[in-house]
């Protein structure tokens, strides 16, 4: 017996098995992104590089791809507000990621390791010289 497909917020499932479209499909069996194995902390903010490739080159990717550009091109996003608004598990949004990156469509900014921050006592230092102004 075969199984009713329905279309459900722009994505086709099949009620028995989900997604017709698994996510191994939409990165071409990749699991890592990029042939340098870039990795994208869930607060890395993404960009769309403003310096990047022309609309002609933008038509030649995929449409989840296309749809990240989408996203990016609004406002600066994190990795985990990516794979949110577009409905794309986070290793695939990743991956799809990596190739836009190495493509030079966005540019991503990663967040400041805790060891690079300042020190409390230097902050508590400011602030209360500032006080006394």
């Amino acid at each position: 017996m075969k199984a009713a497909v329905r279309h459900v917020s722009g994505h086709w499932y099949d009620a028995d098995a989900g997604p017709l479209v698994r996510p191994y499909a939409l990165t071409g069996g990749r699991t890592r992104p990029g042939p340098h194995g870039v990795r994208f902390d869930l607060i890395a903010l993404v960009v769309v590089d403003a310096d990047g490739p022309d609309a002609a080159a933008e038509s030649l990717l995929g449409p989840e791809h296309r749809a990240l550009l989408g996203l990016c091109r609004s406002e600066t996003q994190s990795v985990a507000e990516l794979a949110a608004d577009a409905d794309l598990p986070v290793g695939v949004v990743r991956v799809l990621l990596g190739d836009l990156l190495e493509g030079g469509h966005v540019k991503v900014s990663r967040p400041v390791p805790p060891a690079r921050l300042p020190d409390e006592r230097i902050l508590r230092e400011v602030i209360e010289g500032l006080r006394a102004l």
